[in-house]
């Protein structure tokens, strides 16, 4: 595949990057283990990562405490995280460098280690990640079966929505250019679009247009906070990280791109599907769909693909 225009500028939102080669988030586990606030070694890591005009996404960061499923990764939901945050931004922007933040909740996938209390973790329904190779972590670094998820009442679900809001309010505060939604992987928000995972009756469950509005709230809800044009949304049609796959995924993500692309957001990023599961078991390249292909024709903004490309 030819990229002629890989080194051309292009305009994000109201940013104008200098190059199109964009840093996808990576999760590194590598803040505080108490506080979960980034540390120097992570302000370290992006400022080696900044160039002038570039752009990169941080890694994933957990909107509330119950959004964590890994040890060692940063949060956004306190004054100590925000505060590591800042160090972190403004070493990407002394070497002229923009970045945004990716906002998290893991749902399922996740342990009660991790939990306040040692509680279930949440899900749209109570249905664990089961099949060969599927084990969570712990706390403390063990790998363990995935215990069966507490569904969340319809009421919680408003406060989901504003502990996102909460978080692009503090990623504000830290310094940040935007936030990407991290509607992908499996995790939280993927959980409640797809069929398998969301067995749900109430307004959250059962049709497409059902299942969609929890990820289509809370992308309001920080475009709310941010203005559109500095919001991001990640997904992965396709995808099978964390027990994710949605047996006929085209109409699902049909009408999930076209209600984002009403709402003029600064970009829409997928994975590929030739990435999905990576680290989890091989991937297999042959006859994969491409995400970019397939849903280009739906979305009239800029769109970021990541994953399985080779030089």
């Amino acid at each position: 595949m030819n990229f002629p225009h890989l080194f051309s500028p292009l305009q994000v939102g109201p940013y104008r990057l200098a190059h199109r080669v964009v840093m996808a988030p990576l999760t590194r586990m590598r803040a505080d283990r108490t506080s979960f606030a980034p540390r120097q070694l992570n302000a370290e890591y992006y400022a080696q990562r900044a160039t002038p005009g570039g752009m990169l996404i941080a890694e994933a960061s957990p909107v509330q405490a119950t959004g964590r499923g890994n040890p060692g990764t940063p949060g956004i939901y306190s004054q100590a995280q925000i505060t590591g945050w800042r160090a972190v931004v403004d070493a990407v922007h002394a070497r002229g460098g923009l970045i945004f933040l990716q906002l998290w909740h893991v749902g399922r996938v996740s342990h009660s280690s991790f939990q306040p209390g040692g509680a279930m973790p949440v899900a749209p329904s109570a249905v664990p990640i089961t099949g060969n190779g599927m084990l969570a972590m712990t706390a403390d670094g063990k790998m363990v079966p995935y215990e069966t998820p507490r569904a969340l009442e319809t009421e919680e679900i408003e406060q989901v929505v504003e502990a996102f809001r909460q978080a692009a309010v503090n990623a504000k505060e830290a310094g940040f250019d935007g936030v990407e939604v991290h509607g992908a992987n499996g995790y939280l928000l993927e959980q409640f679009l797809q069929s398998h995972t969301n067995l749900r009756t109430d307004r959250y469950g059962g049709s497409i247009e059902n299942r969609a509005r929890l990820l289509l709230e809370i992308t309001q809800a920080v475009s709310g906070v941010w203005g559109a044009e500095r919001v991001g949304v990640r997904l992965s049609p396709y995808g099978i990280a964390n027990g994710s796959g949605e047996a006929d995924p085209m109409p699902l993500y049909t009408h999930v791109i076209k209600a984002l692309d009403a709402l003029g957001l600064a970009y829409l990023h997928f994975i590929e599907p030739r990435s999905s599961g990576a680290g989890r078991a091989e991937v297999n390249w042959q006859n994969v769909p491409s995400a970019m292909v397939l849903f280009r024709p739906l979305w009239n903004g800029v769109l970021i693909s990541a994953g399985g490309f080779t030089g």
